[in-house]
Parts: C-alpha cells; sequence; structure tokens
C-alpha cells in the first residue's frame, strides 16, 4: 500500500474544508433567501400568469451568468419544464449575437436589451431582467423601456437590489453579497417559477393555490 506524503494528506484536509465552507455558504444563502421568497414568488408568478393567458410574452435578459439564466429560463418555457404541454411564450434577449453586437456597435452597451424592448415589446408583455448586483446600465435600460412601453417589470436581483428594485413591478431579491451564491438561488427560484407557471396554467399534475 503506497504511503500518502504529508503534503498530499494537507491538500485533502484543505480540499475539505473548502467544500464544507462552500456548502456552510450555499446553505446560509439559501435559507436567508427562502425566508423571504414567498410574497415576491407569489406576486411574480401571477404577474407572468396574466400575461401569458391574455397572449404575452416574457422577455428575459442580463449579462453574463445572468445572460445564461435568461436563455434557460425561455428554454423551460418554449419548450418545456417538466409536462409535455403547449409552448409558452418567451424570448431571451441575449441569444441573437447579431443584434447584441450590431447594437453594441452602433448605440452602444448600455442599449443590446433596450432596443430589443422597443422592438418585441407589447403592453401587456412582462420584461423580466436579472442581475446579480441590481445596478447593470444595460438591464436598467430595458427596463426602463419596458416601462415606458407598458409592460409589467419583474426582477431577479441579489444584494440589496441596487437601483433595479425601484424599476421592477415585483423583484425576488437574493440578500448575499457572494455571486456565485446569487446565481445559484437565481437558478432555484427560475426553476420553481417554471414548474409554478405550468401548474398554474394548468399544464402539469400540481395546483398552485
Amino acid at each position: 500500500m503506497q504511503t500518502r506524503t504529508t503534503h498530499e494528506v494537507t491538500l485533502d484536509i484543505e480540499l475539505s474544508a473548502f467544500l464544507q465552507r462552500e456548502a456552510d455558504e450555499h446553505r446560509a444563502a439559501f435559507e436567508s433567501f427562502m425566508g423571504g421568497l414567498r410574497e415576491p414568488f407569489a406576486t411574480m408568478l401571477a404577474l407572468w400568469h396574466s400575461s401569458i393567458r391574455q397572449g404575452g410574452k416574457l422577455l428575459v435578459f442580463g449579462n453574463g451568468g445572468s445572460a445564461g439564466n435568461a436563455q434557460h429560463i425561455a428554454a423551460e418555457l418554449v419548450v418545456r419544464y417538466e409536462t409535455d404541454r403547449a409552448a409558452v411564450a418567451a424570448v431571451a434577449l441575449t441569444a441573437d449575437s447579431s443584434i447584441l453586437t450590431a447594437a453594441g456597435n452602433d448605440l452602444g452597451f448600455e442599449a443590446v436589451f433596450s432596443r430589443q424592448i422597443a422592438a418585441l415589446g407589447r403592453r401587456g408583455d412582462v420584461a423580466v431582467g436579472i442581475s446579480t448586483s441590481g445596478r447593470s446600465p444595460n438591464v436598467l435600460a430595458a427596463l426602463r423601456e419596458a416601462r415606458a412601453l407598458g409592460l409589467h417589470t419583474t426582477g431577479l436581483i441579489g444584494r440589496d437590489g441596487g437601483a433595479m428594485r425601484e424599476l421592477c413591478d415585483v423583484a425576488i431579491i437574493v440578500p448575499s453579497k457572494v455571486t456565485a451564491r446569487i446565481q445559484e438561488m437565481h437558478l432555484v427560484v427560475t426553476h420553481m417559477l417554471c414548474k409554478a407557471l405550468e401548474a398554474r396554467l394548468g399544464l402539469s399534475a400540481w395546483t398552485c393555490e
């Protein structure tokens, strides 16, 4: 049996400690987040449901990891979350490289989402902004454009909500300062919202009361 070196043992101990710290931080973020989730979740779900029922759509956007989550939400709704069912109208404003680069080059990066809101948004649609800081200029610009056009505005935010919280009819805020933990909680609530929306639309077995 091969004898492990002191260095290898130390690395194992450090790895175990690292994993425990990450798990503890995730658990603390989750518990803090869930404690205040019920009311904004219910309000956001109602807005999404009402818009879809009336022929509206969700326009979802964010930067970096939040851009990926925007596409995740759109995919879950257009295709399915759990149940084979009719498509739900949702568009990620982060996916068209030609539009993003043209808007960024010609209008400035701050306009990459607001320009798409101006083109695609209709009264009664829902803008869904995602930002871990609540301060992303292009997300704020898109929410302002959405409000001007009569769209509902919703947000998934982190930290203290930043300027973004004032631009949202309802916001779900993860009260953490760690970007990774905020993104993880956004993914958790993304799945909850998609599952609950399927249920509220009568597309799955679970019933939202």
